[in-house]
């Protein structure tokens, strides 16, 4: 049977179509001076504190304690980072100060390149383009208004909101319905083999692509994608494959 056409297009946001890593390490060296000004301390005790605090986020669950925020809990990895690098000290007024640095910092690094910008332009004219993201609802909505990228898409779904995230196929049927598109007719584009291509695997979509960048992850385990290409410009090349 003759495969159907590529109708749709979901894309993850985060070191797919914006540079999220890149963005958090200079908000770290950012964060890092800050320290460094106020706890008078070597550098490398000041990349103690960073990367203990870059390992928290990396490890974040989104369960959280009642009536406390995203903020919060960010708030408190720094708190804690401070205090398991220097030993215990109160330090929630400069942990405070360390989050909001971060998390600004981080915000006004973060855009859509230019390129990107008129590869979805391009995209949209032959596709519906939907951009599904995990994460906490509050945090990915913040990078989605700072990178001003919702007009590029028919739909933005940030999973947060959601009871199921990537890649669970409730999230990804979601995304169908809103596109009335079927599973069959779409590709799904992200870095993560865990979440972007295992969920697309899961939901049955037509093709799955990984970004994956030569420093990131080595594919050894049993997540296979369709298709790998270093960038998502890169993109093109893979769809004229599946026409």
């Amino acid at each position: 049977m003759e495969a159907k056409a590529v109708k749709a297009i979901l894309f993850d946001l985060d070191n797919t179509l914006i540079e999220t890593s890149r963005a958090g390490e200079v908000a770290l060296k950012k964060t890092g001076e800050l320290l460094k000004s106020k706890l008078n301390l070597d550098d490398d005790t000041i990349r103690s504190i960073c990367d203990k605090f870059k390992l928290k986020l990396q490890h974040e669950s989104s369960e959280r304690s009642p009536g406390s925020s995203q903020d919060d809990l960010r708030m408190r990895h720094w708190e804690e980072s401070i205090a398991e690098t220097i030993g215990s000290c109160s330090a929630s007024d400069l942990a405070s100060r360390c989050y909001y640095l971060w998390k600004t910092s981080r915000l006004e690094v973060l855009c859509l390149a230019p390129e990107v910008r008129d590869l979805l332009q391009q995209l949209r004219s032959r596709y519906k383009l939907l951009l599904l993201t995990n994460g906490d609802a509050q945090t990915q909505r913040e990078k989605v208004e700072a990178v001003d990228c919702e007009g590029f898409f028919d739909a933005v779904v940030i999973a947060g909101d959601h009871a199921e995230q990537k890649p669970f196929p409730s999230i990804f049927q979601l995304c169908f319905n809103i596109l009335a598109v079927a599973a069959q007719d779409c590709v799904m584009v992200g870095d993560s083999l865990d979440t972007d291509v295992q969920g697309g695997l899961n939901a049955g979509v037509r093709a799955t692509v990984w970004i994956h960048r030569a420093d990131g992850t080595v594919l050894d385990g049993p997540v296979k994608p369709d298709y790998t290409i270093p960038t998502v410009l890169d993109l093109p090349a893979v769809l004229a494959q599946l026409q």
